[in-house]
């Protein structure tokens, strides 16, 4: 089995920040790329953040110059710093792995359980 298990959520204040934490584990060959993803209450999931294992990443407009997404290859571990957070932000973000579990299985997508984010004052 493939886990991915968030951390780091919480409750901020607007102009606060935070930063989330994300670690793969199980029976993993390779990850081509890692990311976040948000989904707000009535609204459809949407793309925050990816990078690839070799470190190109790419942004929702709505967070570029405020949140930074970086990698931790040998650990598995994708990271998302969060500045000059706003209520718009408030969402549960989810972790996403496009992974491949041996050299015999196709790559596929892999989804953490959400971790919560209000952004409030």
């Amino acid at each position: 089995q493939v886990q991915l298990v968030e951390s780091g959520g919480g409750l901020v204040q607007p102009g606060g920040s935070l930063r989330l934490s994300c670690a793969a584990s199980g029976d993993i060959f390779r990850i081509y790329s890692m990311g976040w993803y948000r989904q707000a209450p009535e609204k459809q999931r949407e793309l925050v953040a990816t990078i690839s294992s070799g470190g190109s990443t790419n942004y929702a407009d709505s967070v570029k110059g405020r949140f930074t997404i970086s990698r931790d290859n040998a650990k598995n571990t994708v990271y998302l710093q969060m500045n000059s957070l706003k209520p718009e932000d408030t969402a549960i973000y989810y972790c996403n792995a496009d992974l491949q579990r041996a050299l015999w299985y196709a790559k596929r997508d892999y989804w953490g359980q959400g971790t919560q984010v209000t952004v409030s004052s």
